[in-house]
């Protein structure tokens, strides 16, 4: 069978099946509906039912000012608009496959889009019977696909990519190559679905590849098993012609004669049916080449009649359509022919036959070697191309080296700014924070200095009160008096060693402070102590002893320890960093007596420690005729 003719199913079927999946990276929200739009044309598959409204959309997008401005989208809609025209026009198919080269051609990467429309082309050309050009854009197309750059490209458009350019490498005498690329497509064929074409189309072309090689039978035999079971499991799906012919093939490497015309003559019954439902130059050639080869067969037995017979048959389909017959077939009928005429002994007739064909044969030739000649020097002129567009390319990537040093130095220099920026802002806030430390630990030490001051102040005002329990001659009460002190003195000396305490530990100690001074003026007040709701007393942390002076001017000052009926109120609040003290006593009858002038000592160091805890820290003080006297703490405390 002449290799065009079987080349011409494949090419056909390619134009169907090659798909773009791929998404472009990154897109504005326009470009990304855009971009979602052409994936879901993209997504459907062409039939006679939604063939012009699919047209339509591509053209549409073709006009799309956005998809105009990013070219790999442009690209996608050129290529899917080619081939919508390639079963109908395929001036069209070319026209728009090579504008979509022509986009993508300049870019770097894409190379999805590269191979998909490499071998669009590669399609076009072959139709047009220029292989040359045709075996030069399907080859690139391969060399992506082979080289593993095509993330995106499904398996299905992978095995079709490789398996037109090894027909095409068969048909161009680049055996080892067709070879390489058959083989590289079986394994992408296995994953696609039950019954696809690409399934049976790896193995026909593999054993014709391994046939043309001569290798030997056994090495052909475990395709031609493969697809033995293809056409069995799937008979409805796959041309059992494809199957014929690989059997030839195959027999043709055992020589096993016999066999051979059993095959061809099963194939021309085939092929003669299909003829009579569908007539198209590329069935009826390969009718006029089985009738042609099984004449050869007949020759080869000796069997001169039906030589003769198959001759007639290939005669009058040939006159039946003169036009449409391949040069490449008529020199295969008339070797044919020639044999005949010998075997018959019509030496004349053989002779002029075989003059005739040294004439079909230089005119192909001289026809071919000027299609050769056009097909090279267009090769020339795109291998010029190609060469410019990677000296492009190459000035780009050297511009863009040069602008990256340029960045790079530029970012260096704001580097270098940016760190001396951070280095002084560190030093300065390394000064502020020594000097934040150094008045924190000054106030530390005149909070310290004012406790220090206190604590002899609340001595001197418990041994006077143990004087007058022994002046009374109150023994049991002096060493109760003594032991609470003793405990109270204790908690205060621990206390003062510290700069914060938790307000349960002052609570205790604000306590046993009280119940000494209940003792010292034998009951005459009562008190009641209200600490803050739903608040964990440990976690609160404030300065020691800087509410006991506070109680202590209640008691002194604001009660009247002659009438027995003296009462003080302290309630404790937290909210956030501040806790609120209010100290309210029930007050004097008389109170024009003066105070006693240790009371303005207390309260100067207690306004002095307040003043050191800064802002937050305030005192407020009320009087009232009749309510006695109220003083609220504000008091910054720690967690």
């Amino acid at each position: 069978m002449s290799a065009l003719n079987r080349i011409l199913p494949w090419l056909l079927i390619s134009l169907l099946f090659i798909a773009c999946t791929e998404k472009k990276g990154t897109y504005s929200p326009e470009g990304k509906a855009l971009a979602a739009q052409i994936q879901s044309l993209e997504d459907q598959k062409m039939n006679g039912a939604n063939a012009d409204s699919l047209k339509q959309a591509w053209l549409e997008l073709d006009q799309n000012l956005n998809v105009k401005k990013d070219t790999v989208l442009a690209a996608r809609v050129k290529y899917y608009l080619a081939r919508q025209y390639a079963r109908s026009r395929q001036d069209s198919a070319l026209f728009f496959v090579e504008k979509a080269l022509e986009l993508i051609e300049p870019t770097t990467g894409n190379a999805k889009y590269k191979a998909l429309i490499y071998n669009g082309i590669g399609n076009i050309r072959s139709l047009e019977a220029k292989e040359r050009e045709a075996g030069y854009y399907y080859n690139k197309a391969a060399t992506i696909v082979l080289s593993d750059t095509a993330s995106g490209l499904s398996n299905e458009a992978k095995s079709a990519i490789l398996l037109s350019a090894a027909q095409n490498n068969l048909t161009s005498f680049q055996y080892n190559l067709a070879e390489k690329m058959n083989r590289a497509a079986l394994p992408l064929v296995d994953s696609l679905p039950e019954g696809h074409i690409n399934r049976q189309r790896v193995l026909v072309q593999i054993i014709q590849t391994l046939n043309t090689l001569q290798r030997t039978a056994a090495e052909i035999a475990p395709y031609l098993h493969k697809l033995e079971e293809l056409h069995a499991k799937h008979p409805d799906k796959y041309n059992i012609s494809f199957l014929y012919d690989s059997k030839i093939q195959y027999y043709e490497t055992a020589r096993k004669t016999d066999s051979i015309l059993h095959y061809e003559l099963r194939k021309i019954a085939i092929d003669e049916h299909l003829h009579q439902q569908t007539s198209s130059p590329t069935l009826m050639n390969n009718l006029f080449v089985d009738y042609s080869n099984v004449a050869a067969i007949y020759v080869t037995l000796n069997k001169p009649a039906l030589g003769e017979k198959f001759i007639q048959k290939a005669n009058r389909l040939k006159a039946q359509f003169p036009k449409l017959i391949f040069p490449t077939n008529e020199i295969t009928f008339q070797n044919n022919l020639a044999a005949l005429y010998s075997l018959q002994g019509k030496n004349k007739a053989s002779i002029d036959v075989l003059n005739h064909l040294v004439q079909l044969q230089r005119s192909i030739y001289q026809s071919e070697n000027t299609q050769a000649i056009a097909e090279m020097n267009a090769l020339y002129q795109l291998q010029a191309k190609d060469q410019s567009i990677r000296m492009l390319n190459e000035n780009i990537e050297i511009n863009k080296l040069q602008l990256q040093q340029n960045r790079l130095w530029l970012m260096t220099t704001s580097l270098a700014v940016i760190l001396l920026i951070i280095i002084l802002f560190f030093l300065y806030y390394i000064f502020r924070q020594r000097r934040s430390r150094q008045e924190k630990e000054k106030v530390l030490l005149q909070q310290q200095l004012l406790r220090t001051q206190m604590e002899p102040h609340f001595i001197f005002n418990t041994l006077s009160a143990v004087q007058s329990f022994m002046r009374l001659d109150k023994k049991e009460d002096a060493i109760k008096y003594l032991t609470l002190f003793s405990r109270l003195l204790r908690s205060n000396l621990e206390l003062s060693r510290e700069n914060v305490v938790p307000l349960s530990e002052e609570l205790e100690t604000l306590g046993n402070y009280l119940i000494l001074q209940q003792m010292r003026f034998d009951d005459t007040f009562h008190y009641h102590i209200t600490p803050p709701q739903d608040q964990d007393l440990s976690a609160v942390m404030l300065p020691p002893m800087l509410i006991q002076p506070y109680v202590e001017n209640a008691i002194l000052h604001g009660i009247d320890l002659h009438t027995g009926n003296g009462s003080i109120d302290i309630q404790f609040a937290v909210s956030g960093d501040i806790l609120r003290v209010k100290i309210q006593d029930s007050g004097k009858i008389n109170s024009d007596i003066p105070e006693l002038s240790h009371r303005s000592l207390s309260g100067a160091i207690c306004r002095e420690r307040m003043q050191l805890l800064g802002k937050k820290a305030s005192i407020q003080i009320y009087k009232s005729p009749n309510a006695g006297t109220t003083v609220i703490l504000h008091i910054p405390v720690t967690y």
